[in-house]
């Protein structure tokens, strides 16, 4: 059986958890971290305290970042595999409407800084075990989007990967990129859905594992992932 130890950011509700999921029916042990505590505990009772943990994290954070880590490395001994996912939007659009500066702040301080603050954390133990990064894009950091400054997040976020992706190079470590389209989760609970046929978190956590799965040679650089019907 597997025993790589897998790490998630944004674990607790949609793509973080579907992927937890599929992490552990694949055999790893999970470290499950995001801000809600007690749906993360629920996650891990559901999973078996020998196979999960929960860590309650803020990832715009850099000390609470740091201390996700050392408790992945104190509970499991190792990481193998790291999926920073979390990541949201409140909508963003730069003219017209209400000003929501600090909705901005926490935006770019969680997609943009935390992401980055993941990786800097955790590649020198990916290193370690020829390990493999994955974060979470969108469709719309390879478009514009009317939510502008997230679609700005995710464009940075695309361009994170691509050098993390270089700078690792000759260390064995593989950096993947994920990008959905609309997927039914949480993430829409403030914001106008568009009407298209949805993704499920499931199908996200699907596309994780095969990138995940492949031999160590493989590197699959970026998987765009839209609903049948997604017009961009």
């Amino acid at each position: 059986m597997n025993k790589k130890v897998f790490l998630i950011t944004g674990a607790s509700t949609g793509i973080g958890e579907a992927t937890a999921r599929r992490a552990i029916e694949a055999g790893y042990k999970v470290a499950l971290a995001a801000r809600s505590t007690q749906k993360l505990e629920q996650l891990v009772a559901s999973f078996g305290c020998d196979k999960a943990l929960a860590i309650t994290c803020n990832v715009a954070e850099w000390q609470s970042q740091k201390e996700m880590v050392e408790k992945t490395l104190n509970h499991f001994g190792k990481i193998d595999v790291v999926f920073a996912n979390a990541g949201f939007s409140k909508g963003s659009s730069f003219y017209g409407g209400e000003d929501k500066p600090d909705e901005w702040r926490e935006m770019v301080m969680v997609n943009v800084f935390g992401a980055a603050v993941t990786a800097r954390l955790t590649l020198p133990e990916l290193v370690k075990n020829g390990g493999h990064f994955l974060v979470t894009g969108s469709v719309v950091g390879r478009v514009t989007s009317i939510r502008n400054l997230y679609s700005a997040t995710k464009w940075a976020v695309t361009g994170m990967a691509q050098a993390i992706r270089n700078e690792m190079v000759g260390t064995g470590i593989r950096v993947t990129l994920i990008e959905p389209g609309i997927v039914d989760t949480p993430f829409w609970d403030q914001l106008q859905k568009p009407a298209s046929t949805e993704l499920l978190p499931d199908d996200i956590a699907r596309a994780v594992m095969f990138a995940v799965s492949q031999p160590p040679h493989v590197d699959v650089n970026d998987i765009l992932i839209r609903p049948t019907g997604q017009p961009h």
